[in-house]
């Protein structure tokens, strides 16, 4: 008999161990993916998966059906693929045509909102090295060197789905330039920048949400970053179009690069986001 007691304490006692276990999930869908208009969000890829994404802005709609509001005037193009180690940790490489820029980059999710609300909000952080590979053969003096073309940036993403409808997410965001040369694709011409992202989403239907983004500065007299757009989730994509003053698509040069007016120098702007299972999870 006693042994008979033990056997079913301990089987009963297993299953209550795994039915807390699932009892408090994790908050899902907080973004419709690892990024949304230009920030990186807190949305996490699973285990063995990888994130391809290919980011689009064009020249600004003010130029009228002249210039096909912007379209004529050719796009600064990113491609990206991030993978996940597990669930928490993944890294990225990216290239946009904007400087013929190239970024590594890593993303860590230090806490995961549940249900429960004894973890009320996701945390997330991402560090990025790029590097500036144009030509500037045309320069009289010396071309940069690797050192002088490097840049960095780190971002903090605070985020929390408030409802069944809306998430916001916060990104404190800093980016540093080794040496800002006038040849530079960007605006500012100091090495430090300092920006606090706000990003939201307003769920319309199961599939679709509307998106914003607004990144002032904290440290220059540069134009704050504003965007709006749709998110669309169709056939395993995720599709993202939006309207934004920035033609910058990387980190480092999205706080830097400058910004045109809002409702003046908006320009049209697409992301193609696909997930890819890369092995048996």
């Amino acid at each position: 008999m006693p042994l008979l007691f033990l056997l079913l304490y301990g089987n009963t006692h297993a299953q209550l161990e795994r039915k807390l276990v699932t009892a408090n999930p994790e908050v899902e869908l907080i973004f419709h993916a690892p990024r949304q208009i230009n920030l990186m969000t807190v949305e996490p890829l699973e285990e063995k998966t990888l994130h391809f994404a290919i980011m689009h802005t064009f020249g600004p709609l003010n130029g009228g059906i002249r210039n096909l509001y912007g379209l004529d005037n050719g796009a600064n193009i990113q491609f990206s693929f991030e993978y996940a180690f597990d669930d928490r940790f993944s890294l990225g490489a990216s290239r946009s045509g904007r400087d013929k820029f190239y970024n590594l980059y890593g993303r860590y999710h230090l806490l995961r909102q549940n249900k429960s609300g004894s973890v009320p909000f996701s945390l997330s952080m991402m560090g990025a090295a790029g590097v500036n590979t144009t030509d500037y053969a045309f320069l009289q003096e010396e071309a940069p060197d690797f050192s002088e073309r490097s840049s960095f940036a780190f971002q903090f993403m605070l985020a929390r789905k408030i409802s069944d409808k809306i998430s916001l997410q916060l990104s404190p965001s800093l980016a540093y330039f080794n040496a800002p040369m006038p040849a530079y694709l960007i605006e500012g011409d100091q090495q430090l920048y300092l920006a606090l992202g706000i990003s939201g989403k307003y769920k319309l239907t199961g599939k679709s949400s509307l998106t914003l983004q607004w990144i002032p500065n904290l440290n220059n007299d540069l134009r704050s970053n504003v965007g709006v757009g749709i998110d669309i989730e169709a056939g395993g994509h995720v599709f993202q179009m939006y309207f934004v003053t920035s033609q910058a698509l990387n980190e480092q040069y999205l706080l830097a690069g400058g910004n045109g007016v809002p409702g003046e120098e908006f320009r049209l702007g697409f992301n193609v986001n696909r997930i890819f299972a890369t092995g048996s999870r």
